[in-house]
This record gives structure tokens, sequence and C-alpha cells, in this order.
């Protein structure tokens, strides 16, 4: 059968197994990435450019969407969201180190681990680079699955164990970041060449892939780049922000950015799914359970550690400190879900806030880890 059927087919059963609530709790759009595991390990394949492409799609329409209230917002916050992207990486590599040590799991295999926790592609780059072993890879693959899936239940599963009212949660979450917001209707009429946005949209996501693909020096000889999640992010961030050029606007209509956020989102789990599953079963079996569960720590401790920090310390509302521990863990599904969840667009606004740290440090994280240990 052709790859375009088995990809309607995942999207499909897909989203049937995310329907499925189990005391109130689902996988919503993750239910992908579970099937697609699945028909990837019995090798199905589907074009690698589906991954990339959905993954700029959703970021960028995330970006866009949060664009008119994300400056403030970080602002207002910025202390908070760089404590909480770096707490959340650092946490997570010395939970790699101490466990990885006692396991005696070679390193190489361990710091793939750490990026597949965290999700992070970007910093498997770096750390198969760094390391210049394929074990890496294999780490990153094991620790991977429950990175998607253990984020996505966390963010649900907070707000039960608060006994959150998310209804109350998200007014008061919306008042404050849109208590200032100034809306463009009051500086004149803008001229839109094209109505449903979907041109906008591409000129934001190739500016994104632009930006993403600039290969940034740090110091130390260390090299970074934004990748396909951070440069439309970051650009659609600009665009949301402005919403204009003079008299041209580059915005896009809410309706259309709901729906390509939520199709990205589908073909990203449909593609890092599949490729994930090729060989998490051999690898399982090769190397044994104990680094699955090496990972279930790598993902679960930095984000219990960042929510106590974020509410305790920082005093942040429950729906913005769930959205720092989205972009501190890099997880794009886990945004999806909570959106879902909480039926807001706001929370998107601290995720927003806490990646771009996140992401550079996973990659400094990920080089160090190599050269130090």
């Amino acid at each position: 059968m052709p790859s375009v059927f088995y990809c309607f087919l995942i999207v499909t059963l897909g989203y049937l197994l995310g329907s499925v609530k189990v005391k109130g709790l689902s996988l919503g759009t993750s239910g992908v990435l579970i099937v697609a595991l699945v028909f990837g390990h019995f090798g199905v394949e589907v074009p690698a450019v589906l991954r990339n492409f959905g993954l700029a799609m959703f970021v960028g329409s995330v970006g866009l969407i949060s664009g008119p209230v994300f400056f403030r917002n970080f602002r207002q916050k910025v202390y908070s969201y760089l404590i909480l992207g770096l707490l959340i990486i650092l946490s997570g590599a010395l939970v790699t180190v101490v466990l990885s040590d006692l396991a005696k799991v070679p390193h190489a295999l361990a710091i793939g681990m750490f990026t597949g926790a965290l999700t992070s592609t970007p910093g498997l780059a770096a750390a198969i680079e760094a390391t210049g072993d394929s074990m890496a890879s294999i780490g990153y693959g094991i620790a991977y699955p429950f990175g998607v899936i253990g984020v996505v239940l966390f963010v649900q599963l907070i707000p039960r164990l608060f006994r959150a009212d998310l209804d109350k949660e998200v007014r008061l979450l919306h008042e404050r970041l849109h208590r200032a917001s100034k809306t463009t209707a009051a500086d004149g009429v803008f001229l839109s060449l094209e109505p449903t946005g979907l041109m906008n949209l591409c000129l934001t996501l190739t500016l994104g892939v632009l930006l993403g693909s600039l290969s940034i020096p740090l110091p130390g000889g260390v090299r970074f780049s934004f990748g396909v999640a951070g440069g439309p992010l970051f650009v659609g961030l600009a665009l949301g922000h402005f919403g204009h050029f003079g008299k041209l606007s580059v915005s896009v209509p809410e309706p259309t950015l709901k729906i390509t956020r939520e199709l990205g989102l589908c073909l990203f789990l449909l593609g890092a799914g599949v490729e994930a599953g090729a060989g998490f079963v051999d690898i399982l079996r090769q190397y044994g359970a104990v680094l699955f569960l090496i990972g279930v720590a790598i993902t679960l401790l930095p984000m219990l550690l960042a929510t106590a920090l974020a509410v305790k310390l920082f005093r942040l509302d429950l729906l913005s400190t769930l959205g720092s521990v989205c972009g501190g863990m890099t997880s794009t599904p886990a945004l999806g879900a909570l959106i879902s969840s909480c039926k807001s667009e706001d929370v998107a606004a601290s995720y927003a806030a806490t990646y771009p740290f996140a992401l550079i440090a996973v990659v400094i994280g990920a080089q160090l880890l190599a050269m130090l240990w």
C-alpha cells in the first residue's frame, strides 16, 4: 500500500485512541504517536519531510496566536521563565548522570536518553556530533515516547491534583494577558492579499525556516541553531505581535491558525512516531527495560521540581506554570494537549517565553555532558 494510505489510517486510528478517556485523562492528538509507533515497528515508513513540515506549521501557528500577548508577558516574568527553563534542563542532566552511572549505562547512550526524555531533536543532533557515537540515537529512541506521553498526561493531571477550577484559571490568565493589550483595529484598515491567511502563514514559515537554519557561534567554540522548531516560532511571535507592515496585513485569522496548529501537531507526531517505532522494541530487548525507566525519571523529576518552584517561589498562576513546563521540556505535543484541555490559546504565551532558554540549554547541555562526563 502507498505511504499516503498509512498516513491517513494512522491519523484516523490515533484520533480514535486519543479520544478515549480514563478517569477524565486522554492522550488527545498524542494518540497519533502511539499508533505511529506500532506501525513503525511493523515496518511502515512515511516521508521524512512530513515530520519537519508538521513541526514548522505547529510552532509557527502557535507563534502567530501568541504574538499579541507574548512580549508583554515576557517582560513581566522574564527571570521566572529563564530560571524555569534552565532548571528543567539542569535537573534533567543531573538525573541522567546519577541514574546512568548507577546502572552503568554507556555515556553516549545516556546523553541520547537525556535529549529524548526532553523531546529535543536539536539536542539529539548536538549529542551525536559531540559524542561521535550512534548510540546517542538509540538512547533518544528509548526515552522519546514517554518524553511525549508523560508530559501530555502531566499537564492534564496536575490541575486535578491542585483541585483547580480550570474555567476560573483561564479567565484570570486571559484578563492578565489582555488587560493592557491594544488592537490594531484602531490604527486603520489594513490590506489583506489573501482572505484565508495561508499566504501569510507560508511567509511566516519561510522566514522561520531561514532563521532556524542560521548557525550561531557561542562561547567555547560551540555553534547553535534554532532549527525547524525555534525559527518559525520566533518569526511567528514577531509577526503576530506587529500584525502588519505599513498598510499590508501579515496576520492570519484565528480559525485558520487553530486548524493549521492541530494539523501541524498531527503530522509531526505521525512522522516522529513512525521513525521512533522502527527500532523501539528491538532497542528495549537489547538494552533492557531499566533504560526506559531511567528515561521516565529524566522526564518526570524536572517537571515536578519546576512546578513546585513556579508555584511556591515565583507565584505563577497554574496555567502559566504548566505552559512553562511544556516550554522547558521543549514539548510541542504537551502544549497542544494543554490548549485542548483548558480550551484557551493564552497558555502558549508562557510556553513561548520559556522555550528559547530551554532549547539553547539542552543543546549546550548535551555537548557539555559529552565533553565533561
